[in-house]
């Protein structure tokens, strides 16, 4: 079930008034009923393969709590092999196959790969992830494992984020299950304010950039700036369209009375590409590196500057192909990987130019210029993120450099961007961004996102009326997918 959908906009008003009308031992069940329900309206079949993994890493949990040494170790594994060899066999078995046999036939080796149809279950990436969570923190015995199969299924069957995120740790929604919520018509206002403003992103901002983007990736053309517009609007088009699906599962967990971890904090602020990861999709971010950076780099022999480079590109690599399987995605974690190790060998040597050229004199320009580096950078890479084969990327790239000397055509420009939606809607877009940058600024000014309660009501009233007025008058209602589903 989508979000923005004419579905949707039944079953969670149905769900909410349900849930603070049952009686307080039978809304657990509500809940994962309703989870069952929302998963089950995209492929039904596939939520046998989640309650699979439920069921394993519920017993497995149980098991290593109880034992010690290698018998504990041997639970962990047996649940690391069941998620992990789940994921990869839905998502990298043909893309495996096809590479092996791409390499067959370069060393002249006769052999026909076996490809199957299937389907990769949605939102396994993320089952997968916070199943391990909570299995690892057992394991280190920063959680007791939980007894009650219904609270850990629901833990990770939770409609809000059980799709997309954010990839919550047992210790932050775990007590949450187990604790009873009353309503709280202040919380449930907050929280329908916070699925607004989701709503605005995605479908004012996000869905009408792809009804832009699409086309012209579908065919795209040869002039630099047009190249340009299009990776700087598609770098938009992304981060609406997951940090809003976010917004809409913080909002909508919270009218339930639940707290749901932030997963974006203005990333296009970020003033290096580390920060920038500090920013963007956090919840996965910190996963991997409590999980797999800190193993990788500090959990055997010796550490060294080389091994920590190492462990942080093998991190991002990873990071880029837990998004897909293609060779793309591969790309641009590699791209943020060197990103960070190139940032982190000439650290010193920008110190001592920062001091030499006294940058400090021009702070605020200084800060906007690493801003601007970072988020070019960081648009090049989602270059690769979007293409669908690295030589369309590295086209897409090539084009936009070689043809940067043939002239700025504004004029064809703008021509080339409207001619899917019509001028309006295209300068609406355009107002939108800037209406949501100026928004977030505020908001990480007054570190809250909702700063303004401490503001007149008419204020906060003429807000709300500002986004729906926006949503219902320019908002797409094409039922256009999030892209973070398909992975």
């Amino acid at each position: 079930m989508l979000f923005n959908s004419l579905s949707f906009a039944v079953f969670f008003p149905t769900v909410f008034i349900a849930y603070y009308l049952v009686p307080s031992r039978f809304k657990n069940v509500l809940l994962l009923i309703a989870s069952c329900f929302f998963y089950m309206m995209f492929v039904p079949k596939y939520i046998l393969i989640l309650f699979a993994l439920i069921t394993a890493d519920f017993y497995l949990a149980q098991a290593l709590e109880k034992r010690e040494g290698l018998q504990r170790k041997l639970f962990l594994a047996v649940s690391v092999v069941a998620n992990l060899g789940t994921l990869i066999f839905f998502r990298y078995f043909n893309f495996l196959n096809e590479n092996i046999a791409l390499l067959a036939h370069v060393i002249h080796w006769n052999y026909s790969p076996l490809l199957l149809s299937i389907a990769l279950p949605l939102g396994l990436s993320f089952h997968v992830f916070q199943s391990l969570s909570y299995v690892i923190e057992v394991y280190r015995k920063k959680y007791v494992s939980e007894k009650n199969y219904l609270t850990y299924a629901l833990y990770v069957m939770f409609f809000p984020q059980l799709v997309a995120g954010p990839i919550e740790r047992p210790q932050h929604l775990l007590p949450q299950l187990n604790t009873v919520h009353t309503f709280d018509a202040s919380l449930a206002r907050r929280g329908l304010e916070r699925m607004l403003w989701g709503f605005f992103k995605k479908l004012v901002i996000a869905d009408q950039l792809a009804q832009i983007i699409n086309p012209l990736y579908a065919n795209l053309p040869q002039e630099s700036l047009t190249l340009i517009a299009i990776a700087i609007l598609f770098s938009y088009q992304l981060y609406c369209d997951f940090s809003g699906y976010s917004d809409i599962a913080i909002g909508s967990a919270m009218m339930l009375g639940y707290s749901l971890s932030e997963n974006f904090n203005r990333p296009y602020a970020s003033r290096s590409v580390g920060e920038f990861w500090r920013r963007w999709h956090m919840s996965l971010s910190n996963w991997l590196r409590d999980y797999l950076y800190y193993p990788l780099a500090l959990g055997f022999g010796k550490v060294s500057k080389g091994r920590l480079y190492i462990s942080l590109f093998v991190t991002f690599v990873l990071i880029g192909l837990w998004h897909g399987a293609n060779w793309t995605f591969a790309v641009f974690g590699a791209m943020q990987g060197i990103y960070l190790i190139v940032g982190s060998v000439t650290e010193k040597a920008r110190k001592k130019l920062h001091a030499v050229l006294r940058l400090e004199k021009v702070q605020t320009l200084h800060h906007f210029f690493q801003t601007l580096v970072v988020f070019c950078l960081i648009s090049l890479s989602f270059i690769f993120f979007r293409s669908e084969t690295v030589e369309k990327a590295w086209w897409f790239i090539t084009t936009m450099v070689s043809s940067f000397h043939s002239g700025f055509g504004v004029r064809a420009l703008l021509s080339t961007l409207t001619a899917h939606t019509g001028n309006i809607v295209f300068y609406i877009v355009i107002l939108s961004i800037i209406l949501m940058e100026v928004f977030q600024y505020m908001q990480e000014t007054k570190k809250t996102f909702y700063f303004l309660d401490a503001r007149p009501r008419a204020l906060r009233y003429g807000w709300y009326y500002l986004l729906a007025s926006f949503i219902l008058m320019f908002g797409y209602f094409g039922a256009q997918s999030f892209i973070y589903f398909q992975f």
